[in-house]
């Protein structure tokens, strides 16, 4: 009998104990395998290291690929502390440096593609490359559930909508869910559900609406790169989306790729909001071929500073709600 790659995969994923180490006082997860040039994988909000289980080991047959779980989530403490995304940079350079690794190729989906992005604002002379998918921190645009979740008061909700009962009435009717279009989810609800059925105790709720508060409002989102999207010049940078992503339109891809100099874009015709777990192989062959074909940026104060006192390159709209 022919061996199913995906279950492979996972068991393999599986077998990794995760490590763990504390960090300004608080213990984060992650899991770490292979060897060669270092990849970071950043999950999104209420997610895990997890969302990489198809993909985590195959690439680590080339690199050495480390997968935290991000304070807040996940086996990482989840104490009240500072969620936003610049404090989650700070975290991902502190853990990299206790692994003894000076720079890596900075992976991140959704809330994790904003982490991405401000590591590489912020520490660019730790940055080979940047690979954002399905990124958060473009425009404003973003699920109406998740604007839901940000609103005043939710605090006091979200532990009777995650109660157990709550969550056996969830399962019970996600067939019809499903259905019925999954709030407009599709092939993502699956995912997103198994996300909201990990919100069970209090301080992961308390987590999950800290990070949320963070970077998402009634409006949509709150946080944008797009107007230090030139500073990514000279570092190679790649774009993957799902072409069916409700929760951050495809658009933002687009607008993104436009704002990045010397990105690539690749949309996975076929995919939501998750294309590395939509089409692991494809996303495994484009992160190869990416990191083997690209130069790991060269970070040059100079040249930092020239592009700062050049600006932007043109007006960027960062309030639109597109």
């Amino acid at each position: 009998m022919a061996s199913d790659p995906h279950a492979d995969a996972v068991a393999a994923f599986e077998a990794i104990e995760p490590s763990y180490r504390v960090v300004h006082g608080y213990r984060r997860a992650y899991r770490i395998a292979g060897a060669g040039p270092a990849v970071l994988l950043i999950h999104g909000i209420g997610d895990s290291a997890r969302t990489w289980l198809h993909v985590f080991t195959e690439l680590a047959k080339r690199y050495t690929v480390i997968a935290p779980d991000l304070l807040g989530h996940g086996d990482s403490d989840k104490p009240r502390a500072d969620y936003a995304a610049a404090a989650y940079a700070c975290g991902m350079r502190d853990l990299l440096t206790l692994l003894d690794i000076e720079r890596a190729t900075v992976v991140g989906h959704s809330l994790g593609g904003g982490v991405a992005m401000q590591f590489a604002y912020q520490f660019p002379e730790r940055c080979d490359r940047l690979v954002l998918v399905s990124t958060g921190g473009i425009a404003r645009a973003v699920h109406p559930i998740l604007r839901w979740a940000a609103l005043p008061g939710v605090e006091l909700a979200l532990p009777l909508v995650a109660s157990p009962p709550a969550q056996q009435a969830m399962r019970l009717i996600s067939p019809l869910l499903r259905l019925a279009g999954g709030f407009g989810l599709d092939s993502d609800l699956h995912y997103v559900l198994e996300r909201y059925h990990a919100l069970v105790d209090s301080t992961a709720q308390r987590a999950f609406l800290r990070t949320l508060g963070s970077v998402v409002d009634w409006r949509g989102q709150v946080v944008t790169m797009l107007d230090r999207c030139y500073l990514t010049e000279g570092m190679p940078t790649l774009l993957i989306w799902g072409e069916h992503d409700r929760v951050l339109p495809v658009r933002h891809a687009h607008l993104a790729h436009a704002c990045m100099p010397g990105s690539k874009l690749e949309v996975f015709q076929d995919a939501g909001h998750f294309p590395h777990q939509a089409d692991p192989a494809r996303f495994i062959e484009l992160i190869t071929e990416f990191i083997d074909n690209t130069k790991p940026a060269a970070y040059e104060h100079d040249h930092w500073r020239d592009l700062l006192l050049a600006g932007r390159p043109g007006p960027v709209n960062t309030t639109s709600g597109s």
